[in-house]
């Protein structure tokens, strides 16, 4: 994740105030040939505009996966209620996975079949993210996988304690608006102690400073 001084990350505000190119520079070193976002992010990057909406409301009641193809890697979105709609079925060289809860419509799965789009859904009543995480691994063969927000994202994997490391990049600016998101955002639960880290490393390109941190387990 890439923020600002006060550890916001609105996309906008923090292409203003990043240099150059070190947020792309260093995920590209992390050698994490996938990706996965939140629903918000991927809306705001990649979906088209218009909402899915099912005929046929009919969850598809079971945990299920569908291979649209084997890829070296993919483009991971997480879209508990399968809202997003899809013009393409990759990004930048990613096949494009969807992973929803078993709530979700089987419409919307049939929908991401016909595109040729590979999906995940797992869950009773919310997206089971460990099992998700096992059927990337096993079933679509991810090894590393860049968890690239937004906050809430970030958050639920932070509470499932799915993270290994945190690759942090700070730059130059301060955003200041009340409300906007942090790196990690969402927790409810007001009571869960502070998240310790150990720093591993420390590396200045240009104004940014890219920390990464281990988890103090």
């Amino acid at each position: 994740m890439i923020a600002s001084v006060d550890g916001r990350i609105d996309c906008d505000m923090t292409e203003q105030i990043e240099g150059g190119n070190e947020y792309y520079e260093a995920l590209e070193s992390l050698a994490c040939p996938s990706m996965l976002m939140g629903r918000v992010t991927m809306q705001m990057h990649y979906a088209l505009a218009e909402p899915f909406i099912a005929a046929d409301t009919t969850p598809i009641g079971c945990e299920a996966f569908h291979i649209a193809r084997k890829a070296a890697a993919y483009c991971v979105g997480v879209d508990t209620h399968g809202i997003l709609q899809w013009g393409e079925s990759e990004f930048d060289g990613q096949a494009l996975l969807i992973i929803t809860d078993e709530q979700c419509p089987k419409a919307y799965h049939d929908r991401l079949t016909e595109q040729g789009i590979s999906w995940i859904a797992t869950g009773k009543n919310g997206i089971n993210l460990a099992r998700a995480m096992e059927l990337l691994a096993e079933k679509f063969g991810v090894e590393r996988l860049a968890v690239t927000g937004g906050g809430h994202i970030n958050g639920a994997f932070l509470e499932a304690e799915l993270l290994d490391e945190v690759s942090f990049m700070v730059a130059p600016g301060i955003d200041g608006r009340g409300g906007m998101a942090a790196v990690f955002d969402g927790i409810t639960d007001k009571n869960r102690p502070a998240t310790q880290l150990y720093l591993q490393s420390v590396k200045q390109m240009g104004e940014t400073v890219w920390m990464r941190y281990k988890f103090k387990r």
